[in-house]
């Protein structure tokens, strides 16, 4: 069983849900085809919810020791300790598609941009392909706060990232600015 079907089924928060209510209800609600079944989230809150229980569980299956900040008041969704360190990971997740190429927004609360020293990586989710780039922030500064994930395309700019949890198990060279990646 992939780590989101043990989310769903321990937690309970990815569920099959009927359309009903009003039109402007039903056009909120995003239906994405996972695995097994049909997952519909009404909001970008509930869909943040479950990616960040989806990224609990999968660091937690690699032997990360994972810690959740208390609230929603944070600037960073989970902790991960690497060696009495704590890295702070924001978790996004997007399910908008063009063709291959997947849009994510990287803004905060109110559509702020991070400030530097708020959050260590972010941990990018594409649910349709069930896939996560783990990027450094420093990889994140100099450019749009939109950024375009084209798994598999050679040459892409954050390629490198894609499944990238190796750093987050150690701090590595390109959270130092280091790789040059």
């Amino acid at each position: 069983m992939n780590s989101q079907g043990v989310v769903a089924e321990i937690y309970g928060v990815a569920e099959v849900r009927r359309r009903r209510g009003t039109a402007r209800r039903a056009k909120r609600v995003r239906s994405v085809r996972r695995g097994t079944g049909e997952f519909a989230f009404e909001t970008c809150k509930e869909q943040g919810e479950w990616a960040e229980l989806c990224f609990m569980a999968r660091a937690r299956q690699m032997g990360m020791t994972v810690l959740k900040p208390y609230g929603d008041s944070s600037a960073y969704d989970v902790g991960i300790e690497v060696n009495g360190r704590l890295l702070r990971v924001q978790t996004k997740s997007t399910t908008f598609q063009r063709g291959r190429t997947f849009t994510c927004n990287l803004t905060g609360p109110g559509g702020k941009v991070y400030p530097a020293g708020m959050v260590d990586y972010f941990a990018v989710y594409l649910i349709p392909v069930d896939m996560w780039y783990i990027l450094p922030f420093e990889k994140t500064r100099k450019t749009s706060v939109w950024l375009q994930f084209t798994p598999g395309k050679a040459g892409h700019k954050y390629e490198a990232y894609r499944e990238a949890w190796h750093w987050l198990r150690e701090e590595s060279p390109d959270a130092r600015g280091e790789c040059g990646c």
